[in-house]
């Protein structure tokens, strides 16, 4: 039994870091291209309107912030979480660029790219990488501890918030595990891979196509959280 066993993780092993690789990424690309584009053809191009103001209206104009200008984007940003909670939006920005930073800059998963296709790109250290993987646990801890104690989150707060949050999660988690030897090494690399190319299966179908939809949202849709003109709106 014991070699069969061998063999079977070893086979999964293969599969994970082989053909399942080109899997996921083929249905992230494609499944996040057919939601922003399906999101586009939830809108039209903004009709522009033409105002004549009078004198007296062109004056007290002047005073407001106009679209596009510095002023204006700094009053749009103080209407988001931005302007209610500074400390929230800070660690979500951290969380963010770490979450894509850390995969696509990390030695381990670069040494693979090269391997495979023969692609190097900048990598940081292995040290600094690991700094970057605390970081970021940290960052889920405080969205963990906020979503649990803070009962205007946790009233909205449901089992699919939780999920998306470990998904997230469990990739960095279990990297952190491999690269710092706990448990066996290479039941915890097949967890890592697998994880992580669920969280890439898993993007365009979850609120994580939020990591688009954003720049639509903020740049492209006017709204009254647009930060910018914003040249379309919803049908």
């Amino acid at each position: 039994m014991e070699p069969t066993n061998l063999f079977s993780s070893e086979m999964l092993y293969n599969f994970a870091r082989g053909p399942l690789v080109w899997i996921s990424f083929l249905i992230f690309f494609l499944g996040s291209i057919i939601q922003i584009v399906k999101l586009f053809l939830l809108t039209v191009n903004k009709e522009s309107i033409k105002l004549t103001l009078k004198s007296d209206d062109k004056k007290n104009s002047s005073l407001e912030p106009q679209g596009g200008s510095l002023a204006y984007l700094i009053a749009k940003l103080k209407l988001t979480i931005i302007g209610v909670s500074p400390v929230t939006i800070a660690i979500t920005v951290i969380f963010h660029v770490l979450l894509f930073m850390v995969p696509v800059f990390l030695l381990a998963h670069n040494i693979l790219l090269d391997n495979a296709w023969g692609i190097s790109i900048f990598a940081f250290s292995e040290h600094f990488a690991d700094i970057l993987t605390v970081v970021f646990l940290a960052c889920v801890l405080f969205f963990l501890f906020r979503r649990i104690f803070i009962s205007r989150v946790r009233a909205i707060t449901s089992f699919y918030d939780y999920y998306i949050l470990f998904l997230a999660t469990v990739p960095f988690l279990t990297g952190f595990f491999a690269y710092h030897q706990i448990f066996d090494y290479r039941t915890v690399i097949i967890l890592h891979m697998l994880l992580g190319e669920l969280m890439l299966i898993s993007i365009p179908f979850t609120k994580i196509i939020h990591m688009f939809f954003f720049f639509v949202f903020r740049f492209f849709v006017a709204n009254e959280y647009t930060l910018g003109k914003g040249n379309r709106t919803w049908k």
